[in-house]
């Protein structure tokens, strides 16, 4: 079968008739047999003979009539044809009425170019035969066929172009509200995909320090030998096990219950902030028990306010450098600092320095599940607020070798910049001399 033999199948199917179409074929055949019938018509052009010739000129507009959503612009150029041809044979009303919705229908379902052809056609037609026929017979009584030919030419094209134009409208609307459907859909979804991201790095901020404590006595308690003086010491680390094991998992409950709770009636609990940081501390002393002290000093303006942001994140490098120093740091002490950059008073500079026990890294050993996420989520909460921050081994201020955390935060003017887009300079933070020291320490 060749190409062109399938065309007309698709051609027809394009073409088939709208309900409405097949019901005002039949209403306005209908109505012009009738009128026919009743012999109310208007009479033929040539001397008056039979009367059946003006039923061909309703039947082939009843077939425009059926094409007239679906057939233009065939559907008009078939009705203008009827027409002329019903004028001439004696005009039936109801053929008059079929093709002023035919002019309607192509004005309406036809392209942008169709449309606009039959309004200009429409205007003209109506205004060369107004002033023909005022030329020709020169009588007032002219203007109202004038007017008769516009309520037949152009009443019915303008409202199909006010019906158009209303209609086109109405699509640019919709599509504009399905487009600002999609973006806020977008967004959602970014909001959502952020929030997540952000509850992973709390739960692991919030979880870790914990864990981390009952590894760490879990394996001392199991490195004891099984005499009758390592019973206290034993009792002392399940102790700590079973502290830390509770606030992990009250700290837990805590996140899930927020995420759970959808309908926000219940205010969340308080952020960590650097007040706390004194409690961090104490309870990081009661887990070391093995030699190693934990200080903070403090040289901040007392009674200084930070941006939430800020206080978050500096309580949480302090949280998880002070987890490193539990794992991996030797006896001595830790300390933790906090201050201002005389240079720069709108930094705030955090310092966490730890002793090395001098132990080399074994580079071939297993890595714990999830070892490398602390020092990477703590680079990452920085660089949100466009800070820096360097890690690794470093001299003391007394010549011992040392592991530094040394993060600064742009705080509080510069907080403000970054969160407006605006963006901050950043100051740069000397860097950790990585040829000092091979211990891994990253929780």
């Amino acid at each position: 079968m060749t190409a062109a033999a399938t065309t007309p199948p698709r051609t027809l199917r394009h073409l088939r008739p709208h309900q409405d179409d097949v019901l005002i074929a039949l209403t306005g055949l209908a109505c012009g047999l009738l009128l026919w019938g009743l012999d109310l018509g208007s009479d033929p052009l040539w001397a008056s003979g039979s009367r059946w010739p003006a039923l061909v000129p309703l039947g082939v507009m009843c077939v425009a009539a059926l094409l007239r959503h679906s057939g233009q612009p065939y559907a008009l150029l078939v009705g203008i044809a009827a027409e002329a041809a019903d004028i001439a044979m004696g005009s039936l009303l109801a053929t008059l009425v079929l093709f002023t919705d035919v002019l309607y229908a192509s004005v309406l379902y036809g392209s942008a170019r169709l449309a606009r052809v039959v309004l200009r056609a429409s205007a003209v037609v109506t205004v060369l035969v107004t002033a023909g026929l005022l030329i020709a017979f020169q009588r007032a009584e002219m203007l109202l066929l004038g007017a008769a030919c516009a309520g037949v030419l152009l009443v019915p094209t303008t409202t199909g172009e006010i019906v158009r134009s209303h209609r086109d409208k109405a699509a640019a609307e919709r599509l504009r509200a399905e487009q600002t459907a999609r973006l806020a859909e977008l967004d959602r979804n970014q909001a959502v995909i952020a929030e997540r991201a952000r509850m992973a790095r709390e739960l692991h901020d919030v979880v870790a320090n914990h864990l981390s404590a009952i590894a760490i006595h879990s394996s001392a308690a199991l490195s004891f030998p099984a005499s009758e003086d390592s019973g206290k010491a034993t009792r002392e680390a399940l102790g700590v096990i079973r502290e830390n094991s509770v606030q992990g998992l009250a700290e837990m409950r805590r996140l899930i219950g927020l995420l759970r709770n959808t309908g926000g009636s219940e205010a969340p609990a308080a952020t960590p902030s650097l007040d706390g940081l004194d409690a961090l501390l104490t309870r990081a002393q009661a887990m070391a028990g093995d030699g190693r002290t934990f200080t903070l000093a403090d040289h901040r303006p007392r009674g200084e306010p930070l941006p939430t942001p800020v206080e978050l994140t500096a309580y949480r490098i302090v949280q998880e450098a002070v987890t490193n120093a539990l794992k991996h740091a030797g006896p001595g002490n830790v300390t933790v600092e906090l201050d201002r950059d005389g240079a720069r008073p709108d930094t705030l500079g955090i310092r966490v320095s730890s002793p090395l026990d001098g132990a080399p890294a074994d580079d071939g050993a297993p890595r714990a599940p999830g070892a490398g996420a602390g020092l990477v989520g703590m680079r990452e909460r920085v660089e949100l607020l466009e800070g820096e921050l360097a890690a690794g081994p470093a001299t003391g201020t007394g010549g011992e070798p040392v592991w530094l955390i040394h993060a600064v935060l742009p705080a509080p003017h510069e907080t403000s910049a970054v969160i407006a887009g605006t963006g901050a300079p950043r100051r740069p933070v000397p860097s950790a001399d990585p040829s000092r020291g091979r211990q891994s320490r990253d929780s």
